[in-house]
């Protein structure tokens, strides 16, 4: 990670979230803003490795500043950083795209051992929200049936994926196209009901894909 986003109109809570970011990642360059506007103005300039962003901000939704970091550069990690924990913020925010969601009620040194799970393609969840989404699905997610049953080429793609590889190292992994594995991800997306790689890596847990074959 070399360059970060940081979201959060709160001037202490902004600082305690740089401090977080530069222990997780100690060589990595901040910019600081505190609303959509200066958010959006900043992704103009400079597209971050890493955005932490809170949802409630005084001109809109951080959900906004997502969706534009994820339309220009959907390898970026975005990790919702918010007070707000209710089944509708957290599905809200990973169909947006999140790679992750962190809750602030959490110590400093929690929040960056999750943030340096990132690195080992872990996504950055607080224990209570993955509690809660592994709810939400248990209840509303659909079941991998024989109408949606991933192939074992899907299956494959949806294990690399879900380690946190990006589709060209899939495809290296796998001898194919990039391309090729882009289309994959798409018919899995659409077979799970899914939108995001947080999601992706949760139902590869579930289905046992989420370690190599053979471990």
């Amino acid at each position: 990670m070399k360059q970060a986003l940081i979201l959060e109109d709160v001037q202490e809570t902004r600082a305690w979230l740089c401090d977080i970011a530069r222990q997780a990642f100690p060589d990595i360059a901040l910019t600081e803003v505190a609303t959509v506007a200066t958010a959006n103005l900043a992704l103009d300039r400079q597209v971050p490795d890493l955005a932490l962003i809170d949802l409630g901000l005084p001109d809109g939704s951080g959900l906004e500043v997502l969706r534009k970091l994820k339309s220009v550069s959907p390898q970026s990690i975005a990790v919702v950083t918010t007070i707000m924990g209710d089944d509708v913020s957290v599905v809200s925010a990973l169909s947006a795209g999140a790679d992750g969601y962190l809750q602030k009620d959490q110590t400093l040194e929690q929040m960056v051992a999750q943030l340096r799970q990132i690195s080992h393609g872990i996504p950055a969840l607080s224990p209570a929200i993955a509690r809660r989404i592994m709810g939400h699905f248990s209840r509303t997610g659909p079941a991998v049936n024989d109408e949606g049953k991933l192939t074992e080429r899907e299956s494959d793609v949806l294990a690399l994926i879900s380690r946190g590889l990006r589709n060209a190292e899939v495809a290296a992994e796998l001898g194919l196209a990039e391309s090729t594995v882009a289309g994959y991800i798409k018919t899995i997306y659409r077979k799970l009901g899914i939108s995001s790689r947080a999601e992706a890596a949760w139902h590869a847990t579930r289905m046992g894909l989420s370690q190599p074959r053979g471990t």
